[in-house]
């Protein structure tokens, strides 16, 4: 953005007294924010001769990089698999809402769903940047509709679709467009997904291995043509197998390619995966890891009815399931309480608790040397927390976007 005045006449903020994590570990450090960029203090003193012309005391909080959830249905009542003239305000209430859960990046996911919704839907979706008026958009993830009868989950199988001759082609009818796709959850067994798989990976856009019942040979292979994601690790997929283990097999697989990573998602919810099975996946490959909530329009609510996409779901505690069955549909869990439950089941440090749903995300996009951790000239999207994890305040681009009032604290 041009400016009238230099860089160095911006104010500067010094936030004191805090344990920022930098570099996988807690550091006792100021953290200087000037423009929405964590500055270099030295560079400031030495090169700058500058100061700060603003200090906040943090009493002793803990300083981590903003949450990026890169799977979220809705919350708060709102669907964003439902097609409304309004989608705007929808996005607006949950994006405005989930900052008080640490939350500054998200990607709005659709579930399943009829062609008429993307294309009703997608256009009315911008990638835009976070601040008082709520979390960024990073753009939307698209679960489905190319995923496997045998494993749709919450998924109405009316709706879903097979790559036929056009394959790619086939795809972009479906969705419409993907100028503001950021991922894809498909199943990789499927006829022709290998050729899809390179399509969208040139183009920038994640793809997730996902609702599918692929070998390890079939899901070895999407990731050599350039998969990089599994969509919520044991569900909606073959359960693990000595003599094949299935896409849970690629936490281990030694057929990914060099300087590649493997990346998964968990809803770390209590419900969804078993404790042991969360510290199965995290002993096994803990750089890979990634929180997300898989929350849906429930989130934030009271529980009875409520939907997702086309279906109509039932929310009793912390379960919710399709109306009338026992399958499970998304979560209506909060990112913070995803990062608290998963460092008290893995017994995992807070650095790594807090890195699984900020580093990790990051790096799973691509964004990693702007969000996802504090290092110098990255975005100053932050949150103070307190020693139990719970989210005290949440800062976007170094302004404050929410604060936990003193009677709630």
């Amino acid at each position: 953005m041009p400016s009238n005045k230099s860089v160095s006449d911006a104010p500067i903020v010094q936030f004191t007294n805090c344990r920022i994590l930098r570099s996988h570990q807690l550091q006792r450090e100021d953290l200087w924010v000037r423009e929405g960029k964590i500055l270099n203090p030295e560079k400031l003193f030495f090169d700058e001769k500058g100061s700060a012309d603003i200090q906040l005391d943090c009493k002793d909080s803990i300083i981590a990089p903003g949450f990026i959830d890169v799977q979220i249905n809705g919350g708060f009542g709102v669907d964003f698999s439902l097609a409304t003239d309004d989608f705007k305000s929808g996005i607006d209430l949950v994006s405005q809402k989930i900052l008080s859960h640490g939350v500054t990046s998200f990607c709005p996911t659709l579930v399943t769903s009829p062609p008429s919704v993307y294309h009703q839907v997608l256009p009315q979706l911008s990638i835009r940047n976070g601040g008082a008026h709520g979390a960024g958009i990073l753009g939307a993830h698209l679960e489905g509709p190319f995923i496997s009868k045998e494993k749709k989950g919450a998924h109405p199988e009316h709706c879903l679709r097979t790559f036929e001759a056009g394959a790619f082609q086939d795809l972009l009818a479906t969705y419409g467009s993907l100028d503001c796709v950021r991922i894809v959850t498909l199943a990789p067994e499927m006829k022709r997904s290998s050729e899809v798989i390179r399509e969208l990976t040139q183009r920038g856009i994640c793809v997730s291995l996902g609702h599918s019942v692929a070998n390890l040979a079939q899901a070895e292979e999407a990731v050599q043509h350039g998969a990089t994601f599994i969509t919520h690790l044991f569900n909606a997929m073959l359960p693990f197998h000595h003599r094949d283990p299935g896409i849970v097999g690629l936490l281990t697989s030694d057929k990914i390619p060099a300087g590649r990573r493997v990346f998964y998602g968990m809803i770390s919810d209590g419900i969804h995966t078993n404790p042991a099975a969360l510290r199965i996946a995290h002993r096994a490959h803990p750089k890979g890891l990634v929180l997300v909530t898989d929350a849906i329009a429930g989130m934030g609510l009271a529980p009875g009815r409520h939907t997702l996409g086309q279906q109509v779901v039932e929310i009793d505690g912390l379960n919710t399931y399709i109306a009338g069955t026992k399958t499970l549909s998304g979560s209506v869990a909060t990112m913070d309480t995803c990062v608290r439950h998963f460092q008290e089941a893995t017994g995992c440090s807070v650095e790594t608790a807090l890195e699984a749903a900020s580093l990790h995300p990051a790096q799973l996009l691509g964004i990693e040397h702007k969000k996802g951790t504090l290092n110098y000239d990255s975005d100053a999207d932050f949150l103070m927390l307190n020693d139990d994890l719970y989210v005290q305040a949440t800062y976007i681009a170094g302004e404050e976007v929410w604060r936990q009032d003193a009677l709630g604290m």
